[in-house]
């Protein structure tokens, strides 16, 4: 099996198990930007239950801009922000410190095109689970596609109805289940596992 997907934020993990799951990954690198989706936020589980992580981006005067051009707003400290999130979150999960200086790195780089910073959380990603991905890109955008599944609607979490099945969460005692996080969930709470868990998933 061949998919279409986007490049995202540290991914959820329907995004993660298409990926893993495929034959072939074909990135698409043509699309205009879509605000209020997964290309720059991922959710997580904080102590008081799903928290949302967004990269502030660069307004454009241009109406329909393109994704790959979109530029990170540097006025914000957002790094900082997150990694201090993701510490409060999974500070005391069982795989956090294993890969805690890993994940850290993306965090102090600085980074000027959303696309970049995004290509480089999904090698990141692969490096941690332990999986090698290397993805084609497109050269063109087209709104339907034959040649592959289409799944860029996992880019957008609202159009996305996945149902994971569950893993233990550090929280939930206290929230229950939360469905479909940010892949750094599920890797920071099964660590290597997380891969058999991604190859099982139905999407």
């Amino acid at each position: 099996m061949k998919v279409l997907v986007h490049p995202t934020y540290f991914p959820s993990i329907s995004h993660y198990a298409a990926m893993v799951q495929a034959e072939q990954v074909v990135f698409e690198m043509e699309d205009n930007f879509q605000k209020q989706t997964n290309r720059n936020r991922m959710y997580i589980y904080s102590p008081n239950g799903i928290q949302l992580l967004n990269i502030p981006v660069k307004h454009s005067k241009v109406a329909h801009q393109k994704y790959k051009d979109v530029k990170i707003e540097p006025e914000f400290n957002w790094q900082k922000q997150h990694f201090k999130s993701l510490e409060a979150a999974y500070r005391t999960s069982p795989f956090f410190e294993y890969f805690e200086d890993d994940i850290a790195l993306v965090f102090q780089k600085k980074y000027t095109f959303l696309m970049d910073l995004n290509w480089e959380v999904f090698e990141l990603l692969n490096q941690c689970l332990g999986i090698s991905i290397s993805p084609e890109k497109t050269v063109e955008y087209f709104h339907e596609v034959s040649d592959c599944k289409d799944f860029r609607l996992l880019a957008n979490g609202k159009k996305d109805s996945t149902q994971c099945e569950p893993y233990t969460q550090v929280f939930d005692e206290k929230h229950g289940f939360i469905n479909n996080l940010s892949v750094l969930d599920l890797l920071f709470n099964e660590g290597r596992y997380a891969i058999d868990y991604l190859k099982k998933q139905t999407l």
